[in-house]
């Protein structure tokens, strides 16, 4: 499986993947853009054909939970988009996506220009047409009725969409913490009232996979809890396949190690280089090996998908069906976690990755 924040891939891709699309946002999809379910030879992001195959699932919105960061030099520091009144008094500093610039700062208020240039982590950090919050995303369910309304109604306009064009099934957004949020995303794309829900397939919106991200911080896995709130979500979901049976388990999609101390009450939001193990000091901006990670990153890849397959429902039903690691360089706010060296050769992590995901099945038993 393959996948990359859009609606197609853009780098090319042989036959052996499945491209597995998403609707970044939280407004209603631009039908052309979508292509056509479980096919090949189709259109990529740079117009050529594409040997790979379009999956039948689509996946929602991409960490709404959480208001996230600005990418690149000003990651950790701008947490949300300026207002009016920021952009009037000429109070809104340009984030740049280059993670090698100088950092630089937000305004005083956490605030920065995260559309000219840069980009943001995740949709929880622009305001929504229809919402009054600046940031409402995060706090969707404590919104105005007109708000919820405005943001489910938009994801069953883009499901109606996504099913004309051959999806059977859809994700919930992507969450980057909190499974609470897709139970109650739940509730109101499925129509479910006291665990009865009136619609259960793609057409009216409903999910059936909830999406998950979950990144460790500053290569200290343990000490940090990280295995056991992972496996701790995982569980979680298991018990919302339980509450709605129509429910087929959980896309993990995006699994990392964030370059900065966790986060604390004081501190929610990971700046870069800010923990024990910074990036800039570490083998190649990864993890070096330390008394968590014996090998470095590679430790970590094994032990997080071991996790993953084993964990079921109480009826004994794999949780997890789909895993893909966050192969990137320092995109918002990791170490290095390419699972190749720059001559394309499989790194030790790259290593550890296909081993521990050639034994799933055996694993899975």
């Amino acid at each position: 499986m393959y996948w990359n924040w859009n609606l197609a891939p853009e780098d090319p891709l042989t036959s052996d993947f499945i491209f597995m699309p998403e609707v970044w946002g939280s407004g209603v999809v631009n039908q052309e853009w979508v292509r056509q379910a479980d096919t090949t030879n189709f259109e990529d992001g740079h117009g050529r054909r594409s040997p790979a195959t379009m999956s039948n699932v689509m996946m929602g919105m991409n960490e709404p939970d959480i208001q996230g960061s600005c990418m690149g030099n000003m990651f950790g520091r701008c947490v949300k988009p300026c207002d009016d009144l920021a952009r009037n008094s000429h109070d809104c500093p340009r984030a740049e996506p280059d993670v090698n610039l100088p950092p630089a700062n937000a305004n005083s208020r956490g605030m920065c220009n995260c559309w000219e240039s840069s980009y943001a982590t995740g949709v929880g950090f622009w305001p929504v047409g229809g919402c009054s919050a600046l940031q409402p995303l995060p706090d969707l369910w404590q919104q105005e009725p007109h708000c919820i309304d405005t943001v489910i109604n938009n994801w069953r306009r883009t499901a109606q969409i996504a099913t004309q064009k051959g999806y059977k099934y859809l994700s919930t957004p992507l969450l980057a913490v909190y499974v609470s949020y897709a139970e109650k995303f739940i509730e109101h794309a499925c129509n479910c009232y006291n665990g009865v829900c009136q619609c259960t397939d793609a057409s009216c919106g409903c999910p059936a996979y909830v999406g998950l991200h979950f990144y460790a911080f500053d290569c200290q896995p343990e000490s940090s809890n990280a295995y056991v709130d992972f496996e701790a979500r995982v569980k979680e979901i298991g018990e919302l396949m339980m509450k709605y049976p129509f429910l087929k388990g959980a896309i993990v999609n995006e699994v990392g190690m964030l370059n900065c101390a966790g986060p604390t009450e004081d501190d929610p939001i990971c700046v870069p280089d800010s923990g024990e193990f910074p990036a800039k000091d570490g083998p190649n901006f990864s993890c070096p090996p330390n008394a968590e990670l014996p090998n470095g990153l590679a430790s970590f890849v094994k032990k997080i998908v071991e996790i993953a397959i084993g964990v079921k429902t109480s009826d004994g039903r794999p949780v997890v069906k789909s895993f893909a690691w966050f192969n990137q360089d320092r995109e918002g706010g990791t170490y290095n976690l390419r699972l190749f060296n720059d001559d394309g050769s499989v790194n030790e992590a790259g290593e550890a990755y296909m081993e521990v995901c050639q034994n799933w099945k055996t694993l899975a038993r």
